[in-house]
């Protein structure tokens, strides 16, 4: 069996293939474990208990205690979940050899029957069974042209060593206020723009107004049933509308 991608779905079926003696390989261009491990759900949570912690010590006096020159270096916290990204991917590669799952490096496509072709060698391999667990990429928006300095995707975001001093976030899903309460925690002013009537709008509606009454409370602006139609780059930051 050949699983293209590595990402959660990908290196699973691959492990268990290999467990129940099958012949398996993994074909990742990128780093084992995919966008979760890599640049989504591990990193974010890492820095999220790095914010938490900062907002206890900027409430420390609730809590009897009393902080002096308290500084919050964003660097560090981003230093450490990287060392937590490094830490799982080993962690995939080593299942993998346990489980005598080939990992190979490349592109992988559908070259035709149970043919898979490596690229850019152009390699073929076949197998009895193809998995295509490729994963997904942030949706590009014409109003919002990426630039990858001004204008960001979460993947970019994921690795910021040196934070704005306001940022805007379009969306406001699981992954923007995520970023939203981290970048807050940081002293970044942060404006969530969200075109549905809610923020998180596919949880309950419970959970959202919880969500949108704690981001109140942390100063994070949230503008519901709105949309960015455009914006204007500048040399010093960027303006919508």
């Amino acid at each position: 069996m050949v699983v293209i991608g590595s990402g959660p779905g990908g290196y699973v079926a691959a492990i268990r293939a290999g467990q129940l003696g099958m012949k398996a390989a993994v074909v990742e261009r990128e780093a084992l474990g995919g966008t979760c491990l890599n640049w989504g759900c591990i990193p974010t949570k890492a820095l999220l208990k790095n914010a938490e912690i900062v907002s206890y010590v900027r409430r420390s006096e609730e809590f009897g205690l009393k902080f002096d020159g308290f500084h919050a270096d964003y660097s560090v916290a981003m230093a450490r979940s990287r060392r937590v990204v490094d830490r799982n991917t080993r962690g995939v590669r080593f299942l993998l050899r346990k489980n005598n799952v080939d990992h190979i490096v490349g592109t992988g496509r559908l070259a035709g029957p149970n043919r898979v072709a490596i690229d850019p060698e152009g390699t073929v391999i076949e197998a009895k069974n193809i998995v295509i667990a490729t994963g997904a990429r942030p949706r590009s928006v014409p109003s919002l042209p990426v630039d990858g300095e001004r204008i960001i995707t979460s993947r970019e975001s994921i690795v910021l060593t040196d934070l704005p001093s306001s940022m805007v976030i379009v969306g406001g899903g699981a992954i923007g206020v995520e970023f939203a309460y981290v970048y807050a925690m940081y002293g970044v002013e942060v404006t969530v723009v969200e075109l549905l009537p809610r923020l998180v709008p596919n949880e309950d509606e419970d959970i959202s107004a919880q969500l949108e009454r704690s981001f109140g409370s942390h100063g994070i602006k949230i503008m519901t049933g709105a949309a960015v139609t455009g914006v204007q780059t500048r040399a010093d930051g960027v303006t919508g509308r």
